[in-house]
């Protein structure tokens, strides 16, 4: 049960770094690759601490500018 969740998380971790770096053209963040390449692995940590990362992240997944 425990690999189960964890395979889970991972999952979703490795979905949530994918949609974003996909979408992140609509963002308004810098286009450089390091940033693109920490905003999107640091996904988790930022949506819970920074409102305006949040707001982006959204913008990001649902592929508006």
């Amino acid at each position: 049960m425990i690999k189960l969740i964890g395979l889970l998380v991972l999952v979703v971790y490795l979905g949530g770094i994918w949609k974003f770096s996909t979408g992140y053209r609509n963002t308004n963040f810098n286009r450089s690759l390091p940033t693109r390449l920490m905003l999107s692995i640091l996904w988790p940590v930022l949506l819970v601490i920074n409102p305006s990362y949040r707001q982006n992240f959204q913008k990001a997944l649902k592929g508006r500018n």
